[in-house]
């Protein structure tokens, strides 16, 4: 299994977690009690229930680079194109917008 924490504007806002079974994401409790806590995507609104996917959820695959800069991280890796948790945990820390991906174990440390 594979994790990342989710921040939105620096704030802890969830866990991404991916299993054979698919893709799950749920909020932080914290996150949803602060007066600051938004939604990451309009697609997953606030919410204390997780939210479960066979595939990589839209938003978050939406958030991996495209044409050159996917091209860069595919030959500087051994990752796949079509491993977009990899990607995602490889790409998206320091994306543009208000999200970042840190890989779970990374984000423990900081």
């Amino acid at each position: 299994m594979r994790a990342a924490t989710i921040y939105y504007k620096n704030l802890l806002a969830g866990l991404l977690t991916e299993s054979d079974d698919g893709y799950v994401f749920h909020y932080d409790e914290s996150y949803l009690s602060s007066s600051l806590a938004k939604p990451v995507s309009l697609t997953l609104p606030l919410s204390a229930k997780p939210y479960y996917s066979k595939v990589l959820f839209p938003f978050f695959d939406g958030l991996i680079p495209e044409g050159w800069l996917l091209d860069v991280a595919i030959r500087n890796t051994d990752i796949s194109i079509l491993d977009r948790m990899s990607l995602l945990l490889l790409c998206c820390k320091d994306c543009i917008g208000a999200v970042s991906v840190v890989p779970f174990e990374a984000s423990s440390h900081e």
